[in-house]
């Protein structure tokens, strides 16, 4: 039977906002991210990460660095405990300067390709699934697949609140101070609808509105 699983942005929801991370100093954690996805862990939920990478196609880095950064965003969570259960990202973008690259793609958020081709390769029910991230590209391909989306006010999250979000149609879910915050949510609902109901009124939610 498919699962729901939890699709994580990876640059403002898992590390630091650098902009390009085009050297690997520039990787850094951020201070929650690990306990929330060890949370996730802890419950069952399988965790994707789904990343924009549109520096590759734009010759700011090569793909080499691309791979190292994901290889020590593993090891660097699994320092704390924590993994993810896959790594998806677009290296597209339409005025792309490698060759190859200058496509509009279907996996460049917030197009769902990268969701529909996690979906496959794990066995997930994009449905009861969840987005998660500090941009409003992030909740629109939630919306794509008919998964909740979770703003974070991690990253560009609490910008992308004040100036994006109020003339946008698609809102999010839940808006969490962090990732930890969104894990809560998350488990607090798998717990819920496992019971074969609906969240319980008095959880407490300080930031965002519940479904």
């Amino acid at each position: 039977m498919a699962r729901p699983a939890v699709f994580l942005d990876r640059d403002g929801t898992i590390n630091e906002q650098m902009g390009y991370i085009n050297h690997i100093s520039r990787f850094i954690l951020l201070e929650k991210a690990a306990a929330g996805i060890r949370m996730l862990n802890d419950a069952g939920i399988p965790v994707v990460v789904i990343s924009n990478q549109s520096g590759l196609a734009r010759g700011y880095f090569p793909a080499a660095l691309l791979d190292r950064v994901n290889a020590k965003m593993k090891s660097d969570l699994a320092g704390e405990g924590a993994r993810v259960d896959g790594i998806y990202c677009c290296p597209h973008h339409p005025d792309a300067r490698v060759a190859g690259m200058a496509v509009k793609c279907e996996c460049r958020k917030p197009r769902p390709g990268m969701l529909h081709q996690a979906a496959v390769d794990l066995d997930l029910d994009l449905e009861r699934s969840y987005v998660v991230g500090d941009r409003w590209s992030d909740l629109k391909a939630a919306a794509a697949v008919g998964a909740k989306g979770i703003l974070v006010l991690t990253g560009y999250g609490r910008g992308d609140l004040e100036y994006i979000g109020p003339e946008q149609e698609i809102q999010p879910d839940y808006i969490a101070a962090d990732l930890v915050s969104a894990a809560e949510w998350v488990v607090r609902r798998q717990k819920a609808e496992d019971r074969g109901g609906a969240e319980p009124a008095h959880c407490p939610r300080p930031y965002g509105r519940g479904v």
